[in-house]
């Protein structure tokens, strides 16, 4: 942009020069002008172990959070309610998707804003529904009976509300997008088309719900971070899409104490709900995402199976990926990551 000349008459010239001359420094080393304060930092709050693992517990208790069903039309009457006793501005964003089986799904991504004026922001996500089937390869009963869900699906969730409890407790400048992704687990077994999964992601990285300059720096999904040894590799697509972040985080991770927990090495690439918020919204969105390169499945033995119980939940594994996040939250909105 070029800038413009302006010819300033000399009475108002010796005006402003006066007004200038009445700003300078006492002497002091202190402008005797009003200064703004600098913006006191937030201390990382302590993430509550117990607090995740009832809510684990609670979105259990309403059953399989398949979409369509009571228990998922429950289980969102539920989130929803949490998220606003926590402060946040909700918004349920209603959509209605093509599984691969031709059934149209009622789904909703329940989206969660802290300060939601602000126009540094940053999102952190999960989804909430749960597999409508039991087709793992290593499981032999009931398969198409649809999952709880505690660890694929709850544990991300649960520690998102943790989150957003601290949240209120310990508030920030910066803006926070807390979303709950719909239909992430609803795609076919074993098929070629992976867009079959992740159907709320989907839709909502062509539907935004901000714009311009409120459009979030960057994102960090969390999927199956509840269950007892968990680990967590640097996984493909987000070292792709988001090296800086990945190597951040997890370096953060280790110093923290949790190197058992996030391991330093490369894992396989999952078409999970971060690729497509990193290929259809542009938006650089890292995956925490358990992966057990011993088994059959490259996952935990219990995935996708009638195991995803409260019984593979660990208070610590929620607590080290919990208070990950939340250093990674106040770091951020602190200037400090």
């Amino acid at each position: 942009m070029q800038m413009k000349k302006i010819f300033i008459p000399s009475v108002l010239g010796v005006l402003l020069l006066a007004g200038l001359s009445g700003c300078q420094s006492d002497g002091s080393g202190q402008s005797s002008a009003e200064e703004a304060p600098p913006k006191e930092k937030v201390p990382v709050p302590k993430f509550e172990r117990d607090s995740a693992y009832r809510f684990v517990e609670k979105q259990v208790a309403f059953g399989p959070r398949v979409p369509n069903t009571d228990a998922h039309r429950a289980c969102k009457q539920w989130l929803v309610g949490q998220f606003k006793g926590y402060g946040a501005k909700v918004i349920e964003q209603d959509f209605q998707a093509t599984a691969y089986t031709g059934d149209k799904l009622q789904a909703t991504n329940i989206i969660a804003q802290f300060n939601p004026e602000a126009t540094k922001r940053i999102v952190l996500a999960a989804h909430w529904d749960s597999r409508p089937f039991a087709d793992s390869p290593i499981n032999e009963e009931r398969k198409d009976e649809p999952i709880l869900g505690a660890d694929d699906g709850g544990s991300g969730v649960a520690v998102l509300l943790e989150v957003a409890r601290q949240l209120q407790a310990h508030p920030v400048g910066m803006g926070v997008d807390i979303v709950l992704f719909d239909a992430e687990d609803y795609g076919e077994s074993g098929g070629e088309r992976a867009e079959s999964y992740a159907l709320g992601s989907q839709y909502w990285s062509r539907n935004l719900h901000v714009s311009g300059k409120q459009r979030p720096k960057y994102g960090i999904l969390l999927d199956m971070v509840g269950a007892e040894g968990a680990r967590f590799p640097k996984e493909y697509y987000s070292v792709q899409f988001a090296p800086r972040i990945v190597n951040k985080v997890w370096k953060l991770a280790q110093n923290m104490g949790y190197s058992n927990y996030f391991v330093n090495e490369s894992g396989g690439g999952i078409t999970d709900d971060h690729y497509f918020v990193n290929t259809i919204a542009k938006i650089p969105m890292i995956d925490i995402i358990n992966r057990q390169p011993g088994t059959q499945t490259g996952f935990g033995e219990h995935w996708h199976t009638h195991n995803d119980n409260m019984d593979v939940i660990d208070r610590r594994t929620l607590r080290a990926v919990g208070q990950v996040l939340l250093a990674v939250v106040y770091r951020e909105a602190n200037g400090d990551f």
